[in-house]
């Protein structure tokens, strides 16, 4: 008799089982249809990117698999992209996020923990965007001391002969094209914001150094770095670049770009300049997609074995073109181009788990130049940097480019 009974009940959980499975048809790739999902998929990928981020990494500093926290750019890559979903939402789980990140960052006086402004870092700033809209929110008068503080390093810090920002202190004479999108697009804001932007002319010539000597004259794309005293090891002894057009530090750059834009007054003699420029690199770079429309790690070499599309570099070009069209910065056709990219992008990089969440797949792990043990900047270097799951950048970018073709 217990036997019939547990039998009948079991064949009455089968039963609801496959009704729910007849009647619950796959919404999105990949889903699983065995559970229920956290996360919704009718929501927008914008939203259940963020989502999944709140759940897999509860503090920002955890972010990129860190065990301690740090103010970092990376953070701050992700959270301007939770910034942008706050003033579309006005949801407040989104600003407590980035405010939770920034106060467990900083003290009481506004000082960031373990920063030394003598290491010149110029990473540390790109954070310091999030302080703009949190101090004209909150009115903490902690952030706007702090936005003072970043402000100051730039005033100091050291530069080539021609007038570019130093990457660090450990780093000299060098600019590398990733201190573009750290620094640029605060200093631009704040300059407009607070001083009525007479520093305008000095973010312009940092762009200007770029096309000047980064910018390759064969294929349009730029390289990674540029030493001008053409002394360190990686670099050109004739042109002072390093040897590799790498895929995300072009995203940086076209980020830089589009993100400097927004604040760059229209009426400045080189508002047409930086549009140029976004437009010039943007024709360049939409030659050396695949043929799904995603980029690659080595940017120009696409037939190079052990090649392969990289996420990261991927949603930051999507980003920039979306948001240069927009804008009008760009033709409208890159919208269309942005949007395909887009869903190649969902088929090749995004995983969505048994929860709902969002995984990126094979986003490079970072890469860099010189230190110790010594990084050439080859495209063999580049091409041994092991990809993960969910590298932040990966995650930051797909984030900002959904945001972006969601308008």
């Amino acid at each position: 008799m217990s036997k019939s009974l547990f039998t009948t009940v079991d064949f009455t959980k089968v039963i609801l089982l496959l009704l729910l499975v007849f009647n619950n048809p796959i919404k999105a790739q990949n889903q699983s249809n065995s559970e229920s999902s956290v996360i919704s998929y009718d929501l927008k990928w914008s939203e259940r990117t963020a989502l999944s981020i709140l759940n897999k990494y509860p503090q920002a500093w955890q972010l990129d698999g860190n065990d301690r926290p740090k103010w970092d750019y990376k953070m701050g890559f992700v959270l301007s992209g939770f910034e942008k979903l706050y003033q579309k939402t006005n949801d407040k789980k989104y600003l407590n996020y980035i405010k939770n990140y920034v106060d467990g960052m900083i003290d009481s006086t506004g000082n960031i923990k373990k920063y030394d402004i003598k290491e010149y870092n110029i990473d540390y700033l790109n954070p310091g965007k999030l302080l703009f809209n949190l101090y004209d929110i909150t009115k903490d008068s902690r952030y706007f001391e702090l936005l003072g503080k970043l402000r100051n390093q730039l005033e100091t810090q050291p530069r080539t002969a021609s007038g570019g920002f130093w990457h660090k202190q450990i780093y000299p004479n060098q600019m590398w094209i990733d201190g573009l999108y750290m620094a640029e697009p605060f200093y631009t804001q704040f300059t407009v914001k607070y001083e009525k932007g007479k520093n305008l002319d000095d973010v312009a010539k940092q762009f200007e150094l770029v096309q000047k000597h980064f910018v390759d004259k064969k294929t349009g794309i730029v390289y990674q770095a540029w030493d001008e005293s053409k002394e360190i090891g990686w670099a050109d002894k004739q042109t002072g670049t390093s040897p590799t057009k790498w895929g995300r530090g072009i995203g940086w750059y076209m980020v830089a770009l589009v993100e400097t834009l927004d604040y760059f007054p229209k009426s400045h003699p080189k508002y047409k300049a930086l549009v140029g420029y976004l437009n010039q690199i943007s024709k360049s770079v939409n030659q050396y997609k695949s043929e799904s429309g995603l980029w690659y790690q080595v940017a120009d070499k696409t037939e190079l074995y052990g090649n392969y599309v990289e996420p990261s570099a991927s949603g930051m070009i999507i980003y920039a073109f979306a948001k240069g069209a927009n804008k009008g910065y760009l033709p409208s056709s890159y919208k269309a181009t942005a949007k395909k990219s887009f869903d190649s992008f969902v088929k090749e990089f995004v995983k969505v788990d048994k929860k709902g969440e969002i995984n990126i797949l094979n986003v490079s792990s970072n890469v860099g130049l010189g230190g110790k043990p010594f990084r050439d900047g080859t495209n063999a270097y580049y091409l041994s940097a092991k990809p993960k799951e969910n590298g932040a950048i990966g995650l930051g970018a797909f984030l900002l480019a959904a945001i972006e073709l969601e308008k």
